[in-house]
This record gives C-alpha cells, sequence and structure tokens, in this order.
C-alpha cells in the first residue's frame, strides 16, 4: 500500500481516522508516524475509543461485545503513541490544487460516529453538510468508497485499507486535480497470517472475515439503511 502511494510522488498523505483499533497496533501506527512523507491524521470513532478506555473510562458508545479490541489495544500502546493519538484532530482542511479547499472528516463535520452510504438519501445527510463552506468533504467510517453529492457539496469516501467492505484489499483516495478511487491489491494470506499471529481478541475471526473474505457491499448497504445520521 505505502509502496503504491510512494510511486504516485504525493505531497502528503492524509489519515482519515480509525488506525485503531486492530490486530497490530503499535505496527500499523509506527510504520504511519516514521513514514518518509509528509503526514497529516484526523481522529475516527476508534481513537476516540481508545482514547477513553486510555483514559480510565468505557467507550460508552460502542457496544459492550465490541469493547474486548478496545481494551486490548490500548493495553498495547505506549507514551508516543498515545501522545500522537491526543495531538491529532477531528477534521482538517487543506487547500489541493485542482480541487481549492477540501475538508476531512471521518463520517460526517460534526459527528464521527455517522452513517451514511452512497444510497442513503440526501434529504437526510442535508443538514449535516448546510454549513460546510468547502466544495469538497473526503470521508470515511463506512469503508465503501463512493463520490456523490449533498446539496453543494462534493462529498467522496476513501473506504477502508485494512477493513473493506466488497473487494478485499486496500482503498485509497489520490485528490489532485480530481478525485480518483484507488484499490490496491497485496498478499492477503501473507497478511491473514501475520494477524493470525497476534494476541489481537479473535485474530483468526478478523483474518477471515475483513481480510481474505470481507462483507460484500450489497449485505452492508443493507445492513447501514438502517441507521440515520444525528448531526444537524
Amino acid at each position: 500500500m505505502l509502496t503504491d502511494i510512494r510511486e504516485t510522488n504525493v505531497d502528503c498523505v492524509v489519515v482519515g481516522g480509525d488506525v485503531l483499533p486492530g490486530p497490530m497496533p503499535r505496527e500499523s501506527l509506527g510504520s504511519l508516524l516514521d513514514l518518509d512523507i509528509p503526514m497529516q491524521f484526523i481522529r475516527g470513532n476508534g481513537e476516540v475509543a481508545v482514547l477513553q478506555q486510555l483514559a480510565g473510562k468505557d467507550p460508552v458508545k460502542v457496544p459492550e461485545q465490541y469493547r474486548l479490541p478496545i481494551r486490548w489495544t490500548a493495553q498495547q500502546l505506549r507514551p508516543r503513541e498515545e501522545q500522537a493519538l491526543t495531538s491529532w484532530p477531528m477534521t482538517l482542511t487543506l487547500d489541493i490544487p485542482g480541487l481549492g479547499s477540501v475538508l476531512f472528516c471521518h463520517a460526517t463535520p460534526q459527528n464521527p460516529d455517522d452513517i451514511f452510504t452512497k444510497v442513503t438519501p440526501e434529504e437526510r445527510l442535508l443538514p449535516a453538510f448546510e454549513a460546510v463552506s468547502e466544495s469538497v468533504v473526503v470521508c470515511g467510517h463506512t469503508h465503501m468508497q463512493f463520490d456523490r453529492m449533498i446539496g453543494r457539496t462534493r462529498v467522496v469516501n476513501a473506504g477502508s485499507v485494512g477493513m473493506p467492505f466488497g473487494q478485499p484489499g486496500g482503498d485509497w483516495l489520490l485528490l489532485g486535480p480530481d478525485i480518483q478511487l484507488r484499490h490496491t491489491n497485496y498478499d492477503l494470506d501473507a497478511a491473514a497470517a501475520r494477524i493470525r499471529l497476534t494476541g489481537y481478541p479473535e485474530a483468526a475471526e478478523f483474518a477471515e472475515r475483513y481480510v481474505l473474505r470481507p462483507p460484500s457491499e450489497a449485505a452492508m448497504l443493507e445492513a447501514f439503511s438502517a441507521f440515520r445520521v444525528q448531526s444537524g
């Protein structure tokens, strides 16, 4: 994935959150924090939950059955990683040639937990984006790429590198002068084997479900259809 990015000669990499939790938290953070390309980070709901756990608080927005990976991840981190997470903002705005001012957020500008997809009716989403002055918003959270208009705002989902829904592999965006939805293939079996060797809770199931055979886009669109955006 990082090789693919380097070969495009990008000026900067923006990481859109949810680096954590995961089966190799220190390795994942280290590979990003030590990258020889300028980096910018924002928090996702995953980092918010891990930071709450590090502060001795149960992440109340995370259902109980999903809290064990949060606890395990928090236990793996050292002060350097915790300090990095604490410094990440919730949103970021950059000027990108050809696109102008671009707002990066994890889900919606107001809420990293909001769930919407390419098929969510526009009228449900307009309140969450009506105050946005940027012409483009880049988000993630639902792990499926899309490029759509919401009112006057172009909203693009970068997808997911390590936990995609749909085609196995890693999703990302190339921004400037336009927007390209990119996908990188890698050695899935080798990645799954490394995950199985970790102490991550249910590591084998994670490797199977999210690396080797991720849920289909159709299944996840259906699963997410009942959710409502709370921002506005």
